[in-house]
Order: C-alpha cells, then structure tokens, then sequence
C-alpha cells in the first residue's frame, strides 16, 4: 500500500463494509483530483455538488459522485485527455482502475465517464479483514461517476480549497453559497420519483445548520436554464420558498431515509424527518439577495 494511502485511512473508521467501501471510494476520489489537477483541469473548470461538500467542507456524509462545471460555455470540450490524467494519478497510487466514457448526445450539455474497478480487488489493497472477506461479491464493480457541465449556469463565484493528501494541491470550487444553489435545484427538480435522493435533504440540512445563505440569482440562472422558469418570469425569496414547501408535500421521507442511511455512521439524525419538521426548519433559511445582503425567511404559516 502507497504510504500516502495509508495517511488518508487513518481518518476513516471503518467497521463495516459499507464503510470500508465508502472510505475506498472517497481516496479514489481525492487521487482523481490530484490528476486533474496535475493535468489543469481547474484552469478551465470547478469543482461542485455532494462530494465538493464532503471532501472540501467537511460534510459528514459519503459521497459517490464527482461532478464539475466548466468556467464558462465550451461546446467543444473533451474529457479525453483528463481521462488520461486520472488513470495514471491513480495507478501511481497502486489502483488499477479504467475510465468508461459515456457517449454524449450531440445536444448534451453534460460529458460523462465513470470510474471503474474490482471492489473487493481494491478492498484488499486497503486490508480488508479476514471476517469481511465473504460478504462482497467477487464480480462486484466500484463505480464512480465523472461528469462536466459543459454550459453551465451564470452568476457564480469560485474559490480555491486547499488539499494536503495525497500530496499538497489545490481544487477550485463553487463558492458555498452557489453550491447551495446547485444542491437546491437538484432537491428541487430530480425527475426520479420512486427514487428519492435522500442525501439532497441531508445536505440541505447541513446548509441551514451552518447558516450559509443561498444565491438566489444563481440559482434563478438554474432553473431558467433547465426550463423550469422562464427569462421574464418574475422569481424572488417567496416564490422559492413557495416552491419547496410544496416539494416538502410531495417527498416520501421513508424512502428519502432509505436513500441516505449507507452514507452515514449515525442514523439516529434521521429519526426526526418528516414533512412537519422540514417545514419547520424552512424559517432557518438565509438567502443572499443580488445586492450582496442576506435576509433570514419568516414563515407566518407558522406563527
């Protein structure tokens, strides 16, 4: 095992397998990084969503996916020679991994590959001990998705996050408040419904725990561009919060549980979700007008 592996493991507590996976997936990730990195990817685009949050904020859940935003509109952009550059970062590390390129429709504005190796192949290589040995499936495959907005929204800030492991370099990332924003949108618009993400809600949590205010203009930016607003239409605080009321309604939180509990190491958080208490904490939301100002929400259904 590369020593600087063995740094990062000391950070995870891992007594399951899930866990075990989880804390797998997530140095891959951070490898990858590095490879984008050392390609400079970060000169041309940014880093955001669910794993931007973990890796870079300290969010205490897992995360499976990476995901990114080009700086701005590039219709020609090709992940191929990043591809290259995650490959190699992590078989320098010893991870024997292979990059699945998705096949992008002339009119998609998403590039995507996966990330792809043996699980338990790769669960050896960090110890896996001797009781877990028979619990994963030898054919299983560890995946991680790779996608790049390749025309993304306006209206956004990044800033550079510095990482020490695998080795000293630097990401950057949408400022919080538009990775708020994005996770919002996301929370707000997934088309799966008998799949409900979970880990939208929990991240949404974890936003209002740490009274970080939202960027309404950006997250306008989003929504007119995946059509779920039009240019003219008018859209303030009130409409927004109109809006996830009405998702809160709608949200089957037995399943939103169900989606979320393999990425956490405390389900007792999740005991007190229902559609009541997430009306209820909708008062702690801070939004960031376009004059810079932040205004907390006051609910007078609630009063």
């Amino acid at each position: 095992m590369h020593d600087a592996v063995k740094e990062m493991l000391k950070k995870y507590q891992m007594e399951t397998l899930q866990e075990r996976k989880n804390a797998l997936k997530e140095i891959i990730q951070e490898i990858a990084l590095l490879g984008l990195w050392r390609a400079k990817f970060f000169e041309k685009g940014a880093f955001y969503g669910g794993t931007a949050l973990r890796i870079l904020h300290g969010l205490d859940r897992f995360s499976e996916d990476l995901d990114f935003s080009l700086l701005k509109k590039d219709f020609s952009f090709s992940l191929a020679p990043y591809e290259k550059a995650v490959q190699e970062e992590l078989q320098a590390f010893g991870f024997e991994v292979w990059i699945e390129k998705k096949r992008k429709e002339p009119e998609a504005t998403i590039a995507s590959a996966f990330i792809k190796a043996n699980t338990i192949q790769h669960l050896f290589k960090i110890d896996l001990p001797e009781k877990q040995k028979h619990e994963c499936p030898l054919e299983e495959k560890l995946k991680i998705k790779f996608e790049v907005d390749i025309d993304p929204p306006s209206f956004f800030a990044t800033e550079a996050q510095p990482l020490l492991l695998p080795a000293p370099f630097s990401v950057i990332c949408y400022s919080l408040p538009d990775l708020y924003s994005g996770k919002i949108h996301a929370m707000l618009y997934r088309n799966w419904e008998r799949r409900v993400k979970g880990r939208d809600w929990y991240d949404f949590l974890w936003f209002l725990a740490k009274e970080i205010p939202l960027n309404l203009t950006h997250l306008q930016e989003r929504m007119i561009e995946s059509n779920h607003l039009k240019k003219e239409e008018t859209f303030n605080r009130d409409k927004l919060l109109e809006k996830i009321h009405d998702k809160i309604d709608k949200v089957d939180f037995d399943l939103a549980k169900r989606d979320i509990l393999p990425f956490v190491r405390d389900p007792r958080k999740l005991e007190i979700w229902s559609p009541a208490f997430f009306h209820s904490v909708l008062t702690k939301i801070k939004i960031l007008d376009p004059n810079g100002n932040t205004t907390t929400y006051h609910d007078t259904r609630l009063s």
